[in-house]
Formats: C-alpha cells, sequence, structure tokens
C-alpha cells in the first residue's frame, strides 16, 4: 500500500484536504465532506487530535513536554484505519422485512469517541475481535492507550473498561465478553523521568 492510499478514505477524499478544510473552518461549504459519514467521522477524529494537541500544550506550560511527532503520527494513523467501513454487525429488528446493520467503523468511532469523556486516557487502536457478523457470538474489545503521566493506570483503565462495556451495550447487541486495555505510552513524561 502507497502513502497516498494509506492517506485516502474510502469515499476518494485524503485526510490532508480534510484537515486543510477544518483549519479554514469548514468554509467554503463542503457539501460532499459535510454529508459523507466517513469524512464527517475523520474530521470528528482529526478534532479530538487538536483538542489533545492543545491539552498537551497546556501541560507543557506546566513543565511537561509534548510527546514525539510520531505519537500523534501513531494516533493518526490508527484513526485513518479505523474509520474504513469494514464489516456490517447486526441489530434486531421485530420486523423480520428490516436488515440493520452498524458498521465496524461506526462502532470504533463511538468507543473512541466516548472515551473522550474520560480525561488522562487517550485511546491509539481498537480492534474488535471474533464473529461479530453472528448474532450473539462473543466478541473481545482489544485497545491501546496513552495514558497521562501522574496519573494512575489502573484507575483510568478500569474506567475505560466499564464505559467501553456500558456504551456497546447501551448501542449494539455485541456480545462484548471482555475488553482489553494495554497502555503502549504516556504523554507528557520528561526525558529525565523516563531514564529513573
Amino acid at each position: 500500500m502507497t502513502d497516498d492510499n494509506a492517506n485516502t478514505l474510502d469515499c476518494g477524499r485524503t485526510i490532508e484536504e480534510l484537515s486543510t478544510y477544518l483549519e479554514s473552518g469548514r468554509i467554503p461549504f463542503d457539501p460532499h465532506i459535510e454529508t459523507c459519514p466517513e469524512c464527517l467521522n475523520a474530521i470528528e477524529a482529526l478534532e479530538r487530535v487538536g483538542r489533545l494537541s492543545r491539552d498537551l500544550i497546556a501541560d507543557d506550560a506546566a513543565h511537561l513536554p509534548r510527546p514525539p511527532e510520531s505519537w500523534f503520527e501513531g494516533i493518526l494513523s490508527a484513526i485513518h484505519s479505523e474509520l474504513r467501513a469494514g464489516r456490517s454487525f447486526p441489530i434486531h429488528h421485530p420486523d423480520p422485512r428490516v436488515a440493520i446493520t452498524v458498521t465496524e467503523g461506526a462502532v470504533r468511532s463511538l468507543v473512541r469517541s466516548s472515551a473522550d469523556a474520560i480525561d488522562g486516557i487517550y485511546i491509539g487502536r481498537t480492534e474488535i475481535v471474533g464473529d461479530a457478523e453472528t448474532p450473539g457470538a462473543p466478541v473481545q474489545i482489544d485497545l491501546t492507550a496513552s495514558v497521562a503521566w501522574g496519573r494512575s493506570i489502573p484507575e483510568l483503565t478500569e474506567s475505560l473498561r466499564d464505559l467501553v462495556y456500558r456504551v456497546l451495550a447501551q448501542h449494539t447487541e455485541l456480545n462484548v465478553t471482555a475488553v482489553n486495555v494495554l497502555v503502549e505510552e504516556l504523554h507528557g513524561i520528561t526525558a529525565t523521568e523516563e531514564r529513573e
């Protein structure tokens, strides 16, 4: 896969185009972007990364340095890969003539946006493991995360697990048997603290 393909959504727009559109204040109005679910999910994700960046700048002002650019690039890469629609998961409807599904991309977006409510933890990657296309089949949710330096990893990861269970039970019919959180990074840690 080329870099161009890696930055292009299924609808043909690129992350760079959406970032430029967002920076312009979404002016002039682009009817494709404003009505395309994939573009809107990407814009929402870019806005979240922007908020995180501003929070980290505020931390920097309190003597906590920004993470390296590779950290932001990793988050953007994970967001881009999760924007793809992916599999379709069924949702029961009482009328047998009606078929309702929710896409894997939508579920990932739901998990990510819900997790934004927890201060001090940021989701990197979300993976839905198992046969989620079969109603009632057990699935597990594997998450990677970055935790703010100085915050309790066990408390934040437990809050994240509880939230993911609750949100997916409320909005989907997935049979979630486990929510696994792997903390890959601490953000806001100084080079001196890393050596200790």
